[in-house]
């Protein structure tokens, strides 16, 4: 998904204020990312974070847009494999993944999670990032999504 990440962090960095609970500027994530990104343009068909429960044994919908997605889930998925291993996920085609995808709108191709974590730090939750086209995401749409991350206080 080629984009410009910088005018988004830009902006991102812009919204977000000191006072913003996680929650809040995760919020501001998912709007930025959808307004860049979403619908009208189509690149994007879901984005959202999934959040850990106390035990981190399963994931829960955190701030998304604009329609729903499977909440809770277990660990045995993208987010999940992203959250467990604190590394991001490119999923070029997710019919590649058989049993181990979970489906919240048949018609997404590919699929990008991004944990945030760094290092051996606990695993807080997970941006992921759909799309109704394949191969729609690449290492540069990481890099890109870690700057908007950073610049919301996320990372």
């Amino acid at each position: 998904m080629a984009g410009d990440y910088r005018q988004v962090a830009e902006a991102v960095a812009d919204r977000v204020r000191p006072e913003m609970t996680d929650w809040q500027r995760m919020q501001v994530v998912v709007d930025a990312l959808w307004e860049a990104f979403g619908a009208p343009s189509g690149r994007v068909s879901w984005v959202g974070f999934y959040l850990p429960n106390e035990s981190g044994e399963r994931l829960f919908l955190g701030p998304r847009r604009d329609k729903p997605a499977s909440s809770p889930t277990g660990l045995g998925g993208v987010c999940g494999r992203a959250y467990l291993d604190r590394e991001p996920v490119v999923v070029q085609d997710v019919r590649s993944l058989g049993k181990d995808y979970v489906a919240c709108d048949p018609r997404d191709r590919s699929e990008l999670a991004v944990p945030l974590a760094e290092g051996d730090e606990r695993c807080r939750g997970v941006l992921d990032l759909d799309s109704h086209e394949l191969a729609a995401f690449d290492t540069s749409d990481v890099t890109g999504l870690r700057k908007i991350l950073a610049a919301a206080g996320l990372r």
